[in-house]
């Protein structure tokens, strides 16, 4: 099976409608690359939760430690953890009915992109989603 992501334009339309972006694996170190990303997300006016259980508070945000924390609803859920985790993170993604599951640059499951296509649900993998957002501006 092969992973299809959206085209191009299908993204910049998700990014031009999208509010809320939940970071799963987002780290408090400024010199992580989930820390740089989200910081620029969210200075291009996107509300970031940080998502781990590590941490209270990453970018002047209360960290949650998982998306079943999350009060109301999520448009991305944008992963930062290895491909493995996907599968469980799919299931809670399933359960927040968030709308486009996204995970990072060389973070990719078959198993969980299989499973949320069944479910009907937007799926984007291996794609940074700063750099989708440069490019669909």
């Amino acid at each position: 099976m092969t992973i299809e992501n959206p085209s191009r334009e299908e993204i910049g339309i998700i990014l031009k409608k999208a509010k809320r972006v939940a970071v799963v694996g987002l780290s408090n170190n400024p010199e992580r690359t989930s820390y740089m990303i989200s910081e620029a997300m969210q200075k291009a006016g996107y509300e970031i939760i940080p998502v781990n259980p590590s941490v209270d508070e990453v970018l002047r945000v209360k960290a949650v430690s998982s998306l079943k924390d999350i009060e109301g609803h999520v448009d991305i859920v944008n992963i930062f953890r290895r491909s493995e985790f996907l599968p469980d993170l799919a299931q809670q993604f399933v359960e927040i009915d968030a709308d486009v599951f996204w995970s990072q640059l060389g973070v990719e499951n078959e198993e969980a992109y299989q499973f949320l296509k069944d479910k009907g649900k937007t799926v984007i993998m291996n794609r940074c989603i700063k750099v989708e957002h440069a490019l669909t501006k």
